[in-house]
């Protein structure tokens, strides 16, 4: 006898659906870098910029590590970037921008305030730009200086300076300048080194071995100085990489001419 069901057209099963969810380990790093940013603002507050400036270099270090550890395990997601994007957002534009005016900036009055807030606005810029134009920039260099760079100047000058035991205040117009400098650099065009294209699997020669740890030593002669060093160096590496390129009449921007994302036109004019 025959039920009216055909066996060969039974109703589609609906399978259970899988829970989304978030990868602990480079989100966790995220979160440790944003609590170093956190931390940062705290230690500033409290009148311990010694420890503040420790904080957003701790930030940086984490940075540094939660992308190369989710590319290492397959743990990449849309969270994490976005996630990455406002813990950078925290850790290196606001957090900065606060300590250097809390440090020696308020004694400017209006012109303190001011050099904070375009610090902090261009740091928002430069990551938004980033986010939008990642399929489009040489991977090998940064558009404008990142900002974790930026924040190891402001925070670098910072640790320097109490280091020696200056006084704050006569400082203020200095750091007035360099927060002007690191934050408008953020939103140039200017070429910085990305050094994502040096691979950790790959085999190096042993010499390498040696001057990474001679750079070690270097760097624990005076952390303050050594450090601070190397990021000015950095941050004005853009500028000459950018100036030898166009005396050569190359290319200075750093979109990438091998895409054909119909976004890209107009960008290399």
């Amino acid at each position: 006898m025959h039920d009216g069901t055909d066996p060969l057209h039974q109703p589609d099963t609906e399978l259970p659906r899988r829970r989304k969810g978030i990868y602990m380990l480079p989100n966790m790093i995220t979160l440790g870098a944003l609590f170093g940013g956190f931390y940062a603002v705290v230690m500033a507050m409290n009148n311990r910029y010694d420890l503040a400036t420790i904080g957003i270099f701790a930030a940086m270090f984490l940075d540094a590590m939660d992308g190369r550890v989710a590319r290492m395990t397959n743990t990449q997601s849309a969270f994490g970037e976005q996630m990455d994007s406002l813990s950078d957002m925290v850790s290196f534009g606001a957090a900065p921008a606060l300590i250097a005016y809390e440090w020696t900036l308020r004694g400017l009055g209006r012109w303190g305030w001011i050099a904070a807030f375009v610090y902090c606005a261009c740091a928002a810029l430069r990551l938004a730009r980033f986010n939008v134009n990642t399929g489009v920039v040489d991977r090998r260099y940064f558009q404008g200086l990142p900002s974790p760079a930026a924040a190891a100047l402001v925070a670098g000058f910072i640790w320097l300076m109490t280091e020696h035991g200056i006084s704050p205040q006569d400082l203020a117009w200095p750091m007035f300048a360099l927060t002007l400098y690191a934050g408008l650099t953020m939103v140039t065009n200017v070429p910085f080194y990305s050094f994502k294209d040096l691979s950790l699997k790959k085999s190096v020669p042993f010499a390498s071995i040696v001057l990474v740890a001679l750079g070690i030593a270097v760097i624990n002669i005076h952390p303050p100085t050594v450090l601070f060093c190397l990021f000015v160096l950095y941050g004005l590496s853009g500028y000459a990489v950018y100036l030898w390129r166009k005396s050569k009449g190359r290319q200075t921007s750093v979109i990438s001419t091998s895409t054909d994302e119909p976004d890209e036109r107009g960008l290399h004019d």
